[in-house]
């Protein structure tokens, strides 16, 4: 029997961060569902199937993830799909009380899906999708922090065609 477990998030837009983490969770599950939101009341930057082809792209070398779109109860969409587990990333503390309580809110619904916990790497604990808009926005530097298509699209979206360069100091040689 195959592990399944879903991944539910906005992904407005999907970071190297979140990839870290399916990545990471695809070597403990079989398949991972990762599950776009529609969300239109937190306002997101990219309409909801524009989400799930950014997410989709990133993920298409591994076919044992794939993308999902959803407007229901992520507990009723896990119990359709046959996921065993929710899959969550913990960045800091603050994450953790709100979380606790929707898993708990979801075990009281579907006792036999469990919530799944998983820190960031290092390198992407202080990562969020909203950072990565506020850099985009203002033309700086997003290559490390999103997969390549990501980065056209937001470059497209806030009108900045290339990275911007650091400033050199010295004299040139």
């Amino acid at each position: 029997m195959k592990r399944s477990g879903i991944y539910p998030g906005t992904f407005d837009p999907i970071t190297n961060g979140h990839l870290d983490l399916i990545r990471r969770w695809r070597a403990i599950f079989d398949r991972v569902v990762v599950a776009v939101a529609r969300n239109p009341q937190k306002g997101p930057l990219y309409p909801a199937q524009v989400r799930l082809a950014m997410a989709r792209e990133a993920v298409a070398d591994d076919p044992g993830i794939e993308v999902v779109l959803f407007d229901e109860l992520l507990i009723d969409v896990a119990r359709k799909l046959g996921c065993a587990a929710i899959l969550r990333g913990l960045r800091a503390v603050s994450d953790f009380e709100y979380e606790l309580q929707i898993a708990l809110t979801n075990r009281e619904m579907r006792p036999e899906i469990e919530t799944v916990f998983l820190a960031p790497s290092i390198h992407f604990i202080y990562l969020s999708s909203s950072i990565v808009k506020e850099i985009a926005s203002y033309g700086g530097p997003v290559s490390t922090l999103v997969p390549p298509g990501v980065e056209t699209r937001l470059r497209a979206t806030f009108g900045h065609h290339a990275p911007r360069k650091a400033a050199t100091k010295g004299r040139k040689r």
